[in-house]
């Protein structure tokens, strides 16, 4: 390793300690601290017919339960959706009313959106919603403030599936999934592709079978010791972590 290789990594590993250091007041969660062979696993965007069901196939099958972060314009469009990830036991968090990135929206609109946002899905779940992801992981000081405002905290990911892209493979997706992973940290996946019935205008969505993906991922850290739970779940033998991160 170079000289300014090293350097590099000494200031990053200092930023990321300062911005740890800084998140126990204004952080965000990144990950959790512990000893549990844990990880986190994600779903967002959903429900979506096609994506939600053959992912809670794919959960049942390996015995998971992951945290999904739920649109309400899904929510509305596909309710039957979301009660069976609910009657799979597993977690049900708030991604937003829709799909726009907060620092686009006026800071009194955030505010509104996050807090009937909240209430609207706690109405269809019948239970309280603790976590948001906010969308394209932006936020502001301000933004993140309405969130935890509402009486929710943000939930930020580390190794992810890159399922939202249309030039990769399958193959290529399951790599990506597996690098960095270890106990504890939060994996970004999706159970739908938001588009611009949503506020999103990402292209086209990608042609994949999700069910399929997941239960290669699951089976990859099946291989190194690693069980699959919700952030609740995890969090029964774990503490979260927190950062800062506001990118805009």
């Amino acid at each position: 390793m170079s000289v300014a290789t090293t350097a590099r990594s000494a200031v990053s590993a200092a930023r990321r300690t300062a911005r740890r250091g800084a998140g126990t007041l204004l952080g965000s969660a990144v990950e959790l601290r512990t000893d549990a062979p844990d990880v986190v696993l994600t779903f967002d965007d959903g429900p979506e017919p096609g994506g939600t069901d053959r992912v809670l196939e794919a959960l049942a099958g390996a015995g998971a339960s992951a945290t999904f972060f739920v649109l309400l314009t899904r929510v509305r469009k596909y309710p039957g959706l979301l009660d069976e990830v609910l009657a799979a036991g597993h977690e049900v968090a708030l991604h937003g009313v829709d799909h726009r990135a907060l620092p686009t929206l006026p800071p009194e609109e955030v505010a509104r959106l996050v807090r009937d946002g909240k209430a609207e899905l706690e109405d269809a779940v019948g239970r309280e919603v603790r976590w948001y992801r906010p969308p394209y992981g932006r936020q502001t000081m301000r933004n993140w403030r309405a969130v935890t405002a509402a009486g929710m905290l943000p939930v930020l990911w580390g190794p992810t599936t890159w399922d939202w892209k249309s030039d990769v493979s399958d193959s290529e997706r399951v790599s990506r999934a597996m690098q960095g992973v270890a106990a504890g940290k939060i994996v970004l996946a999706h159970d739908g592709f938001a588009g611009p019935e949503d506020g999103a205008c990402d292209g086209p969505p990608p042609e994949l079978d999700r069910g399929r993906l997941i239960s290669a991922v699951l089976d990859g850290y099946a291989a190194q010791g690693l069980r699959a739970r919700s952030l609740g779940d995890a969090l029964d033998e774990g503490r979260l972590v927190r950062e800062t991160w506001f990118p805009g």
